[in-house]
């Protein structure tokens, strides 16, 4: 079991491999989180618009490990943009998840997902008022630590220079054939501890040649070898999954990639679909009509 760690700027230490959950339903969300705990997972990724986040708490409360060691992250909603419906959100997601405190909320997209990829309108007031919601909760001992999800660089650039607590995480999109090495390296580079989520690339990753040779050619499987590249990057990796043996698997992953196989898995040809979920905003769609994360079927 991969059990490393990172420290935020704030001294929070967060596990750095984490269960993803998006698109576990939530009758399903505490059975893997306590298969996941049982495996030695000590960090799960849930979300305010993943409608799971009752069944994710439940498996963090029923798995057998102490509270304290147990790191859980959720997220506000992409459309909370002003300070009343952001405070009531971060309540919400305590209540949901019956817990006393949250270790990290972060701030699911600059934009509403209805319009990502779609306006150029950042929010930059509404994400100032949603941050300032989720620091007075901080403050207030809600949570342990808080940061961003989706944010560019202006994005980030518009809390960092107006809000009084500087991010702490920046969870974006981050997989081989995929890697944004500029917003990496530039929130790095001011102590933003950088998150990866797809790191198989929704399952994409799987049906690129370049990558199964060189996860041969280490003796992994793909998976593997996509995830030991997100931690190798000194991000927090995020890969989803209800089924334990994939979450064994993934978290069997400590051998290493030289650096020059690291720099060629960087440079590898930029995937051009993500197939049947490219609708997602997150990998490049569009949404119309539509007011939170749409569901699929879990790759």
């Amino acid at each position: 079991m991969h059990n490393k760690t990172v420290t935020l700027s704030n001294g929070v230490v967060v596990p750095q491999l984490a269960l993803g959950t998006w698109l576990v339903d939530d009758d399903k969300a505490t059975e893997a989180v306590r298969q996941a705990a049982s495996l030695g997972y000590r960090h799960v990724d849930t979300a305010e618009a993943y409608a799971n986040e009752r069944g994710v708490g439940e498996g963090v409360r029923t798995c057998g490990v102490h509270r304290a060691e147990m790191f859980v992250t959720t997220k506000l909603a992409a459309e909370h943009k002003d300070y009343q419906s952001a405070a009531q959100a971060i309540d919400g997601s305590l209540e949901a998840l019956g817990l006393d405190y949250i270790d990290l909320m972060i701030i699911h997209s600059p934009q509403p997902w209805i319009e990502v990829n779609q306006s150029e309108d950042r929010h930059f007031e509404g994400n100032l008022e949603a941050w300032r919601a989720l620091t007075n909760a901080y403050k207030a001992g809600k949570l342990r630590a808080i940061g961003v999800s989706n944010f560019r660089k202006e994005d980030i650039d518009n809390l960092w220079d107006n809000a009084e607590v500087k991010p702490m995480v920046n969870q974006v999109l981050c997989h081989i054939s995929n890697t944004p090495l500029d917003i990496i390296e530039y929130c790095q580079a001011k102590g933003i501890v950088m998150e990866a989520y797809s790191p198989v690339a929704h399952g994409e990753a799987l049906k690129n040649p370049t990558i199964a040779k060189m996860a041969e050619k280490y003796g992994v499987t793909v998976p593997q070898l996509c995830i030991r590249y997100d931690l190798q990057l000194n991000m927090v990796t995020l890969p989803k999954t209800a089924n334990p043996e994939h979450m064994r698997t993934n978290a069997d992953v400590d051998f290493q990639i030289s650096a020059e196989d690291m720099e060629a898995l960087k440079h590898v040809e930029k995937i051009e679909s993500y197939g049947d979920s490219s609708y997602f905003p997150v990998y490049g769609g569009k949404l119309k009509g539509y007011s939170g994360m749409p569901d699929t079927e879990e790759i």
